[in-house]
């Protein structure tokens, strides 16, 4: 067993999730570094170890080790909750692509370094800031309530380009002798406009929704200076408010120049932002060439405080937000809730299975499962990793991944205990010969969670770390923690005897010779699938995808989705889906509408419903540039998911399998997406991690029959043919193939009942992906696998026709 080969890549994964700081503040980074490696040699150790008791002894060490580790991290750091799960606001900002065409990265890092500042004095906690991709940047300000998100957004729009520019000495006489149509704009000169606001520093806005005019200035088209020279600035007050500010070398000697003309010229120097003037002070005592100045006029505390935190935060890329999420307390609190019940459903139902079906070595088996999971939730908290709802989905996901790695192993044992094996014999060659099956399953897995953290952004990439994770942990605890589990028991003499239940017992159906029938039910639901996407068209893609905007309310009184609906239809909204939600504890109604039009539906609904006491939950404004762009991505994540299973059933089978592998994966996610569709439901951004962890699930199943057909054509015996051989062994692998697909949709039937209104197309999604992959892993791969070596994959003719050897010291066949 090699163990070791899964565990290379995840440090990279999870280095990139976060940024880079410290695994816990106490500890010296040399320390978590000497920790890591002492438990890499130990593993290193462990497989190494031929000595029973030197095996068992550092297998039991690692466990203990990687579960104190796991647990002291918890403890230290906790769980970092995603905004949906404490509430808060979320944006997606974009630098807008300057003239050259690409945003260069020292204009992106200058623009995450000047975002954060802005948020750090909002002073809302802990918020994160992280670039995405080569020219967004995603802010999360967590306990945001509703009424200051509008303000977050103001100042976050804010920022963006400053500068400086000399006003025309005659700017005053020029724009009246311009509005009598006397003169028109001097060459090089444009007007600029200075708004009236309140006393919180925001615009005034007149009858129509206009700002007001306060002030107009005929300025330079060309600025004179820009804002990327101020170093510091504060607001002040002494008899007034004003502000201060600080330049750095270049800027002495550019705003001396340019407070020099000032002067001379007795004319104001406009302060500009985004094109708007913020303010225009007269220069009084000459040129100021000492790199400081002080702005005074018409400012009270508010404004002032603004002006500073612009003059100090300039960027030199303009910025607007694309994207925009919200989550009240009190959903985040019902997501969380959800997300436990579902979970706790889940180890449940499979505990029961486990106990019942396979009795003391079901027992074994739920307690890695319970280290599993200790062992997910400990690596999030070590690498301060964000834990969302999705990702919540993804642990959960995992543990059905966990236990399907135990049922292998089981089923195997099963069998070697028929053959009148040695109980002890029996359960070290079950452990050998399953470890090929259960090898090849994780890396195909790992490969589409890996490929889904690449390409994804937000929650959806919450969710691919987390299921990665839980890949990995699933090959430590199934494999080591079992395994020191039952020598242990040998040791101390506590297991003589297994008994488990059998209910799959049919070895003789002719799978190939009725493989025509099921190949042509499912052609018949391909083409139904594909004619159900193809006629919804664009009513399959949800708001993540086409761009729109997603409320979720809740209300004091009851309120139903018809109610809704009849007092939008009466405003010409009457085009938003309206649908209702169920969380663990409350009833929600969702709004789905065009792009922008949430402001207005809630304005609607507060004035038409003033005493049923709503509450805006949350509020999702999505981009079509966005949406646009996350269907490439998805599309893009799926072609390489599929191209990556391709490539390595390739290597580690052959071609025939590989071909075999991919139609049968294209067969199961064409028509659990038809089934999507035809229940009405849209694609989310969340179903890009569905759908690829589908193909990753069902590629499993099929593993493991293609390893047993690996296995009969390398060991027949009789002379049998191919169609013999791998009819043999769909049989074989059937008790199993069944039972891996079982205890995963206990797990996701337990999401799709608890896990709440978010999770709901996800868990379904699954349901039908995990029916679906184990019909064609037992009717369809496998007879596509002969059918393409009758057609010129010689090898499967070629392994065939070679005369069977005689094993060599004993090799042990793959399961």
């Amino acid at each position: 067993m090699n163990l070791l080969s899964l565990f290379g890549p995840l440090p990279a994964l999870l280095a990139a999730a976060q940024p880079a700081q410290p695994v816990h503040p106490g500890m010296p980074a040399w320390l978590t570094f000497g920790y890591g490696i002492a438990l890499l040699v130990l593993l290193f150790w462990y497989f190494a170890a031929d000595d029973p008791t030197r095996k068992r002894t550092l297998g039991t060490v690692l466990t203990v080790v990687m579960v104190a580790f796991c647990l002291e991290s918890v403890v230290q750091e906790g769980i970092h909750k995603g905004i949906d799960l404490q509430g808060g606001t979320s944006f997606l900002i974009r630098l807008d692509t300057p003239p050259a065409g690409t945003v260069d990265k020292d204009s992106l890092d200058q623009a995450v370094e000047v975002i954060r500042k802005r948020v750090d004095a909002m002073g809302n906690g802990e918020p994160v800031i992280s670039p995405e991709g080569t020219d967004r940047i995603l802010v999360q300000i967590a306990d945001l309530d509703p009424a200051s998100v509008k303000d977050a957004e103001d100042k976050l729009k804010q920022v963006a380009r400053l500068e400086f520019r000399l006003v025309r000495p005659d700017s005053q006489q020029l724009l009246e002798k311009i509005d009598k149509g006397e003169e028109p704009v001097p060459p090089g000169c444009e007007i600029r406009y200075e708004y009236q606001t309140d006393a919180d520093s925001k615009p005034v806005l007149d009858k129509n929704g206009k700002k007001v005019i306060a002030s107009r200035y005929i300025v330079k088209k060309e600025a004179d200076m820009g804002g990327e020279h101020v170093v510091s600035a504060h607001a002040f007050f002494t008899t007034q408010y004003g502000v201060s500010l600080t330049l750095d070398n270049v800027g002495k000697d550019l705003f001396g120049k340019l407070t020099g003309a000032a002067y001379d010229q007795h004319t104001p120097l406009a302060i500009l932002l985004d094109g708007d003037v913020v303010s225009a002070p007269g220069v009084d005592h000459g040129a100021i060439y000492d790199g400081s100045a002080e702005i005074t006029g018409n400012f009270n505390e508010a404004s002032a405080h603004s002006l500073a935190s612009v003059l100090q935060n300039p960027l030199r890329t303009p910025v607007h937000i694309e994207d925009e999420r919200q989550a009240s307390a009190t959903l985040g609190a019902d997501s969380i809730k959800s997300g436990i019940y579902s979970g706790l459903a889940g180890l449940l139902l499979v505990a029961v299975f486990m106990i019942v079906y396979y009795r003391v070595v079901g027992v074994i088996a739920i307690g890695a499962l319970v280290i599993n999971c200790v062992m997910v939730v400990g690596f999030l908290a070590m690498f301060k990793s964000v834990l969302t709802l999705p990702g919540i989905a993804g642990l959960i996901l995992s543990l059905g991944i966990a236990i399907d790695a135990n049922v292998l192993i089981y089923e195997r044992l099963r069998e070697e205990l028929d053959h009148e094996k040695p109980l002890k014999a029996a359960i070290e060659s079950s452990y050998s010969k399953a470890f090929s099956a259960i090898f090849d399953a994780h890396v195909t897995q790992f490969l589409t969670a890996a490929i889904l953290f690449w390409l994804a952004n937000g929650p959806v990439r919450g969710f691919a770390l987390t299921l990665t994770i839980g890949i990995v942990a699933s090959m430590f605890s199934s494999l080591l923690i079992t395994y020191t589990c039952f020598s242990w028991a040998f040791a101390i003499n506590a297991l003589n005897h297994i008994s488990m239940l059998h209910l799959i017992r049919s070895k003789g159906f002719d799978f190939v010779g009725n493989a025509r029938k099921f190949i042509a039910l499912s052609l018949l639901l391909v083409a139904i699938s594909i004619g159900t996407l193809v006629y919804r068209g664009q009513a399959n893609l949800g708001s993540d995808f086409r761009g729109g905007d997603r409320i979720v309310l809740s209300s004091k009184q009851p309120l139903t989705p018809d109610q809704v609906r009849g007092i939008l239809g009466g405003a010409g909204l009457g085009s938003a889906t309206i649908q209702s939600e169920r969380t663990a504890d409350h009833n929600f109604i969702s709004i789905r509408s065009d792009y922008g039009s949430a402001e207005k539906i809630e304005d609607h609904l507060k004035q038409s419903l003033p005493d049923a006491g709503l509450t805006f939950e949350s509020v999702d404004h999505t981009g079509a540039l966005v949406g646009n762009e996350l269907a490439r991505k998805s599309g893009i994540a799926l072609l390489m998911g599929l191209a990556g299973i391709f490539l390595y059933m390739c290597v580690r089978f052959e071609t025939s399998f590989a071909v075999g592998s991919i139609v049968a994966l294209a067969h199961d996610l064409i028509i659990t997406l038809g089934i999507f569709a035809l229940t009405g439901r849209e694609l989310s951004l969340i179903m890009v991690g569905a759908v690829l962890s589908i193909a990753g699930y069902s590629i499993n199943d099929k593993v493991v029959v293609f390893d047993r057909i690996r296995s009969g054509l390398r060991d027949r015996h009789g002379g049998n043919t191919v169609a013999q051989i791998v009819n043999t062994s769909i049989n074989e692998t059937l008790s199993r193939t069944i039972l891996t697909g079982g205890t995963a949709l206990l797990t996701v039937l337990a999401l799709y009942f608890f896990g709440g209104p978010v999770l709901n197309d996800f868990a379904f999604s699954f349901v039908i992906g995990i029916v679906v992959g184990t019909y064609s892993s037992i009717f369809i791969a496998s007879p596509i696998v002969l059918w393409w070596s009758r057609r010129g994959g010689a090898s499967l003719h070629a392994e065939i026709k070679r005369k069977p050897e005689p094993p060599i010291g004993g090799r042990l066949a793959s399961s």
